[in-house]
């Protein structure tokens, strides 16, 4: 395992992914212990301060620090994109099982499905789903869960009917096992490697999915702290408080092509 990782840690772009990438799981899980401030208090005297040694990221139009808007935000914009990928994943994994196991028109109809839901262009699917189901950061998360199913599915089956013909798998069905043994012990735990990647891949696009919801309004209401709300609430001051949106979006951004470069460099490193 150690042999496995050192490569890895003499990449630069790696190391420094997976540090912005713990940063803003820490955020997360525990924002207080990286900022003293209170996420919601407002300080009217010391709105729209630009970044200093006391406000990293300077101030909203209510005085609030940005710095502990966007720790606190974390816990929002990390938990919907879990959420989201847990649905994907959940959905994926049993369609692609089933289609790539089954075979023949049980293999048609949910491979038609699938191609249905990739025509679909990604927002106006989320959208729809958001729309009926309602706003806040649990309904955001469905609708962008629902619309990365498809990934997951497509993957799934490729890596199912790859496995499922090779040797060992065979000789396990020949001396006996199950269809539902060989299913757990042989082919989805050799399937899971393009998955899991496909998984850190789709976590930083669910990231931005859910962002670009909660900018358009769709998200948690005010005061909640999600990325791309605090992205939106700076959209009015751009020409006199360019930092108000600007250094969340560039976090933001930042956290994204941190887990796209995991998700690369582990694809690379499975290769």
């Amino acid at each position: 395992m150690i042999e496995a990782v050192r490569p890895l840690l003499r990449r630069p772009g790696f190391v420094l992914a997976v540090a912005l990438v713990a940063f803003a799981l820490l955020a997360a899980l525990a924002p207080n212990l990286l900022t003293s401030y209170a996420p919601y208090a407002t300080s009217p005297t010391d709105k729209l301060i630009p970044p200093n040694a006391a406000h990293w990221f300077g101030t909203d139009e209510l005085g609030r620090d940005l710095y502990t808007r966007v720790v606190h935000g974390s816990s929002l914009s990390v938990q919907a994109a879990l959420l989201a990928v847990g649905i994907a994943m959940a959905g994926g994994l049993s369609l692609g099982v089933i289609s790539g196991f089954a075979g023949g028109r049980i293999d048609a109809v949910i491979m038609r499905f699938i191609d249905v839901l990739l025509a679909l262009p990604g927002l106006l699917l989320a959208l729809a789903i958001v729309t009926a189901i309602g706003f806040g950061t649990l309904p955001v998360a469905i609708a962008v869960g629902v619309g990365i199913i498809p990934g997951f599915a497509r993957t799934t089956r490729a890596e199912v009917l790859r496995v499922k013909t090779l040797p060992y798998v065979e000789a396990a069905r020949l001396g006996g096992a199950s269809w539902t043994r060989t299913l757990l012990r042989h082919i989805l735990p050799n399937a899971w490697g393009p998955v899991a990647v496909l998984a850190t891949l789709d976590f930083g696009a669910a990231i931005l999915a859910t962002a670009g919801l909660s900018f358009l309004g769709f998200g948690a209401e005010p005061p909640a702290a999600e990325w791309g709300t605090l992205i939106a609430n700076g959209r009015h001051f751009l020409m006199t408080a360019p930092w108000v949106s600007l250094l969340p979006g560039l976090f933001l951004v930042g956290v994204v092509f941190s887990f796209n470069h995991i998700a690369r460099t582990l694809e690379e490193v499975q290769r």
